[in-house]
């Protein structure tokens, strides 16, 4: 009697061992499910989607590619009209913005989730292109240089003893550098934005400015107490083509980013918001072939 008891215990053991092999190896397999299914990225392009919001970085103090209207309250501007059109024929709704100072904009797009792409007259470049994908160019453009309206530089062989301002973390930062190691300037001071080196300029604490000609061309005009000028015998060297930026692993927003780019330049859409904002033909750019799958 007791060999058999024995036995039986022993079997009962066996029996349970095993469940308990056979449940845990079920449990675990239904965690590395439910692991696999919450990891699984959400495609951007559907998350923007589902959220009804495109978030967009953009540079602080950005006239006239994005900045908020004083009297309609709205996001307003060349790259701002242009990505409402997009998010329009997206079918999302509303477009929110990340101010930040221009020279952080692709770090900012590249580490903060929640923003969906950057822009705001971003020069495409290869190095740039390093780190982030650029939709098809907008529009394309140069920069000039803006010295006070009375100052006796008039023209480029006038600024060797001048002392030059640029903006942080544009392409014309690096030309100012290359214009003092040529000894074409004599120093070159570093701005967090074009406002406030235009205001030094028009202070006449800096000699001369290097900037994006949209942003001079459009302050200018907007603003009469900037006493400012621009050197009409300036022959641009920077000349390029305006972008947004994306991720690089985001492919499927990309993608429709130049859809609906190509069919507002086919359409006319695109130029229409350009010509508001006292741009013309010559900053066209023509469609390309970019939407293949």
């Amino acid at each position: 009697m007791r060999k058999i008891s024995h036995k039986l215990l022993i079997s009962i053991v066996i029996i349970n061992f095993t469940g308990m092999i056979l449940g845990g190896t079920t449990t675990k397999n239904y965690s590395k499910t439910e692991i696999a299914n919450v990891s699984i990225e959400k495609d951007r392009l559907q998350t923007i989607k589902e959220k009804g919001v495109i978030t967009v970085a953009t540079p602080l103090y950005d006239y006239p590619f994005f900045y908020i209207d004083s009297e309609t309250k709205k996001i307003s501007g060349i790259d701002a009209d242009i990505i409402n059109e997009i998010s329009k024929r997206m079918g999302v709704n509303k477009v929110d913005m990340r101010e930040t100072v221009f020279s952080n904009l692709l770090e900012k797009l590249n580490t903060e989730d929640s923003i969906d792409m950057a822009a705001g007259g971003i020069y495409i470049t290869p190095k740039r292109e390093e780190i982030v994908t650029f939709s098809e160019p907008l529009y394309k453009e140069a920069e000039t240089v803006v010295v006070p309206r009375y100052s006796k530089i008039n023209f480029m062989d006038d600024l060797k003893n001048s002392i030059v301002g640029v903006e942080k973390g544009t392409v014309f930062m690096e030309l100012a550098q290359n214009w003092k190691e040529n000894n074409l300037v004599k120093e070159v001071v570093i701005f967090e934005n074009t406002s406030d080196l235009l205001m030094e300029i028009n202070n006449e604490r800096i000699h001369a400015g290097l900037a994006d000609g949209i942003v001079v061309d459009s302050l200018l005009s907007k603003d009469n107490k900037l006493l400012l000028r621009t050197l009409k015998d300036y022959t641009p060297e920077l000349p390029g083509n305006i972008g947004i930026a994306v991720r690089k692993n985001d492919i499927s927003i990309i993608k429709e980013l130049n859809k609906i780019i190509n069919e507002m330049k086919a359409d006319g859409t695109l130029y229409t918001i350009i010509k508001e904002y006292g741009l013309d033909k010559n900053n066209m750019i023509s469609n390309q072939k970019c939407c293949a799958s």
